[in-house]
């Protein structure tokens, strides 16, 4: 098993598709940045070097962006069960 796999498979959340979502995110953005790039400047060594360094910054941003994001959301439905059972009813219904 490769080292990525394992790690994947070791360390991700049940249902965390984080590394997975950026992968995808880093090829569609590096595809987009290079053609953007070349068209603008025509030169494919500009294009290749633009779509290199940007995008690379951008996806690893993406990934922590996402870790925040998942944090959140596991924050939020923590915090609504434990609303909920601060105030746990009465057992006679009052």
């Amino acid at each position: 098993m490769s080292a990525l796999k394992q790690y994947v498979h070791n360390h991700s959340p049940k249902n965390d598709h984080s590394l997975l979502k950026t992968i995808t995110f880093a090829m569609t953005h590096f595809t987009v940045a290079f053609t953007v790039a070349y068209w603008l400047t025509g030169d494919i060594m500009i294009g290749g070097l633009i779509a290199m360094v940007e995008p690379a910054i951008n996806t690893v941003a993406y990934f922590f962006h996402e870790k925040i994001w998942k944090r959140y959301e596991q924050n939020s439905t923590t915090s609504a069960v434990n609303s909920a059972s601060a105030f746990p009813e009465s057992p006679l219904g009052c």
